[in-house]
């Protein structure tokens, strides 16, 4: 059979196997996104869709901003593609300077990937190595947590802590445990900013460590605030004491910052946030505005420079994909860093903290509202869950805003809301205003 390309292809759903979706129930009943401008998608019906979910957590700047899509449309013209083994292209290295300006003091250098998934492998990757090529291989072991995402791929999800996200797919990688979550809802629900209660939660790494032996440990890894299994704030005191417990062991500690970069808490990154600075750094979405695939991991001067030994010649580290530093996904990363800057975004949630977090709690007292955390621009709403149908009332919920004219995100019997830093008071309203309607609205 001869393929022809412009002959008519019927619109079916069938072909695409849709990622973390109900595929049955979506295809039965589609709900498309054909175009986007600044806060607003538009359904394929032509409604207008306020985004309270930036896209998922990446569209940081807003949708069809005109200065990324013009830096996009001239690179294609001017360089499709460049390989960047053993070559490379002018601006990668100037948006790895650029970039490394808002890390914290001491990360200093960058490896590019193209998702958070591929940054997370990255950055366990080097860690492994890093503790090796300083003579100490028996440092195999990772440390995640309980509830913790870290991406699809294998490192990711045995580090990982949900369990459907686990499941599915073996005996993952081995020489892995796990910290207790930080979810403790008897004694900080309905706080907004830091919890008081669950610093001492880190201290079972202490327990980890007398476990295993400091010996066999490279890295432990968090989401400095959980953002896929709920958002879940990190409690007063806690990333402090997790850094100090992983310096005192010669433990990398590193930060899962593929939500938290870019502005989402009110800084540039959640390191700076809560003043904890971890030996690296992961990093995608909001790099770019999600405009082409793109992902980072920053690392200290000391861990790269581990690395930079023997004849110069030699390849240091045997790892890299095909689209690292793609030219398109640079552009796009050069020109959103440029509007960050122009229009302040790094620092916007922080401005409207008070708003959101007034909107955020005017949801209390709704029915079936059991939880309410907040932190810069974003949100957890958690719902009592039905007995026996587990996250049914929350994608009722999503289903109910969808067809009112706003988008949110669920994950089990949890609303999690996180726009584009582009939010304006009056869209915070709507955006609230609604919710609160789609949540009456389900039994």
């Amino acid at each position: 059979m001869t393929f022809d390309p412009h002959a008519p292809v019927a619109n079916d759903l069938t072909a695409f196997w849709m990622p973390f979706t109900a595929n049955r129930q979506f295809k039965g009943a589609p709900r498309l996104l054909v175009a986007a401008e600044g806060m607003h998608y538009t359904s394929h019906d032509g409604r207008a869709i306020l985004d309270g979910t930036a896209g998922l957590w990446c569209v940081n700047a807003g949708h069809g901003r005109r200065e990324i899509v013009e830096a996009v449309r001239a690179m294609a013209g001017q360089l499709d593609y460049a390989p960047a083994f053993q070559m490379g292209h002018p601006l990668a290295f100037d948006l790895a300077n650029r970039l490394v300006q808002g890390m914290p003091e001491g990360i200093d250098h960058v490896f590019f990937t193209n998702s958070g998934s591929e940054a997370v492998e990255t950055a366990l990757k080097i860690a492994l190595a890093y503790h090796r090529t300083r003579g100490e291989g028996s440092r195999t072991r990772l440390i995640g947590r309980e509830r913790g995402y870290h991406g699809v791929n294998f490192g990711g999800i045995s580090v990982g802590g949900i369990v459907n996200n686990r499941r599915l797919f073996g005996g993952l990688l081995g020489g892995v445990d796990h910290l207790p979550h930080t979810h403790l809802p008897e004694r900080n629900a309905f706080t907004p900013g830091q919890p008081a209660h669950g610093a001492h939660l880190a201290d079972e790494l202490e327990r980890l460590v007398a476990l295993h032996g400091a010996e066999t440990i490279a890295a432990v890894i968090v989401e400095p605030m959980a953002g896929s299994t709920g958002v879940l704030l990190p409690p007063r005191g806690y990333l402090e004491r997790l850094r100090e417990i992983t310096a005192k062991h010669g433990i990398l500690l590193i930060f899962d910052e593929v939500i938290t970069a870019f502005g989402r808490l009110g800084s540039a990154t959640a390191a700076e946030h809560f003043g904890v600075t971890p030996d690296i750094l992961t990093t995608a979405k909001a790099i770019n505005n999600a405009a082409v695939p793109m992902g980072a991991t920053f690392v200290t001067g000391a861990i790269h420079d581990a690395f930079m030994t023997g004849p110069d010649h030699l390849i240091e580290l045997f790892h890299g994909y095909t689209y690292s530093a793609h030219p398109l996904a640079c552009a796009a990363a050069m020109a959103t860093q440029e509007l960050y800057r122009a229009e302040g975004l790094l620092t916007r949630a922080r401005d409207l903290e008070a708003a959101w977090a007034d909107a955020v709690f005017s949801l209390k007292g709704l029915p079936h509202v059991i939880d309410l955390r907040c932190m810069g621009l974003i949100a957890g709403i958690e719902l009592e869950p039905r007995p026996g149908e587990a996250g049914k009332r929350a994608f009722e919920v999503f289903l109910k805003a969808y067809e009112m004219g706003l988008l949110i995100r669920v994950t089990g019997d949890i609303i999690a809301l996180s726009p584009p830093l582009i939010i304006e008071p009056g869209q915070i309203d709507q955006l609230f205003g609604t919710l609160a309607e789609a949540i009456r609205a389900v039994p």
